[in-house]
């Protein structure tokens, strides 16, 4: 069938993105769904700045790509195998697909399934395949999802049966940024009620880390950005204390504040400033989190004596350490209680063909979540 889609023909465009337009809206193939696989018509896909740092070159993905791997949709056909789906039924997209099989996803950590993390990386579904084309040659899928597109052919393993009450521009957050944020919280780090928490980067992410944190009862909140806009958010949240990560004394004020520290610092903004000041932060015996993803090439120094005389520990964390099957219905029935607000998260919502736009007002920090509604 053709589709439109959002097509990225290389990396590296010139900001703003609006003018040098990396993101193409062009009509694609999609292929039907083979065996195992789903066909969705995407109804709501949110803009992450892991869409972003395939954008500008900073996590190298083949291309030409259609991005998108935050999204909720309906399903309109299933392949040969699936039986646990039908056709009306919706669903929400995670962006790594687990095989079940191997090593991570038989210890019940499907985060890190090893064929699920090759194919991601070779731009196709789990299968091996790619169901988009055009003109004649193949268009890589991203994270196994692709959403920035009117229909998706998806592995089963891609997709979280949903409620149908739930609204798809919100439903779509809980595939990245909610999975991601709120699981850091509580499966990586296991908070608990009473513990004294900091968050480093405020995107939709670093906000569902602070959600996270507030609903588990976290006795101190500290949230950090640059962005005093961002800090209000974070104050409406729930955030006891707020500091300007641009402070020159904005490490000494958090430990000041804190008696010497958080016992648990989550960096969200995928840099390695974000993650020296995070460890800084963290108390003697803490625990420091980092979910966010920088260049690959960039290392983190950190003083191999206090890692030992203060007894720390430096966790990464990927999908929040998360089994979807098993968190992502939790985490939305906590959002209907009133637990998660996860819809103050949302900054606007775009067209298709505002995509461009769309990662302008994300690369400049002035949207948390953005959701292209189809």
């Amino acid at each position: 069938m053709k589709i439109k889609a959002a097509v990225l023909e290389k990396m590296g465009a010139a900001t703003p993105y609006e003018k040098s337009k990396p993101l193409a809206i062009q009509e694609v193939e999609l292929d039907p769904p083979g065996h195992g696989e789903v066909l969705v018509k995407v109804k709501a896909a949110g803009l992450c700045h892991s869409d972003l740092s395939v954008i500008d070159g900073n996590r190298p993905r083949p291309t030409p790509m259609v991005l998108g791997h935050e999204a909720a949709g309906v399903v309109q056909e299933v392949g040969p195998g699936v039986d646990d789906l039908a056709v009306g039924d919706h669903v929400v997209m995670v962006f790594v697909p687990s095989c079940g099989h191997c090593l991570p996803c038989s210890e019940g950590r499907p985060a890190l399934c090893e064929p699920g993390a090759a194919a991601n990386g070779a731009g196709t579904l789990l299968s091996g395949a790619r169901r988009l084309h055009r003109n004649g040659g193949d268009v890589h899928h991203h994270l196994g999802v692709s959403a920035f597109a009117e229909y998706a052919t998806v592995s089963r393993r891609s997709l979280i049966k949903v409620d149908r009450e739930l609204p798809f521009d919100e439903a779509a957050l809980f595939g990245c940024a909610v999975l991601t944020g709120v699981g850091a919280v509580i499966n990586t780090a296991r908070v608990c009620a009473g513990s004294s928490v900091a968050v480093v980067g405020l995107g939709g992410v670093g906000l569902s880390s602070l959600l996270g944190a507030v609903a588990v009862g976290a006795r101190r909140v500290v949230a950090v950005d640059l962005s005093d806009e961002k800090l209000g958010l974070a104050r409406q949240l729930g955030a006891t204390d707020t500091v300007n990560a641009g402070s020159a004394d904005a490490v000494e004020e958090i430990r000041a504040a804190t008696g010497g520290g958080v016992e648990f610092a989550f960096e969200m903004a995928g840099s390695v400033r974000a993650m020296d000041l995070a460890y800084r932060i963290t108390r003697r015996g803490g625990t420091t989190v980092t979910a966010g993803l920088p260049p690959p090439n960039h290392t983190f120094a950190l003083p191999q004596v206090n890692l030992v005389a203060e007894e720390r520990t430096v966790k990464g964390s990927y999908i929040g350490t998360c089994v979807p099957n098993r968190d992502l219905p939790r985490y939305i029935e906590l959002y209907r209680r009133g637990k998660l607000p996860v819809d103050r998260l949302m900054s606007g919502r775009l067209k298709l063909d505002e995509v461009n736009l769309g990662f302008d007002r994300l690369h400049e920090g002035k949207a948390v979540r953005q959701v292209i509604v189809f």
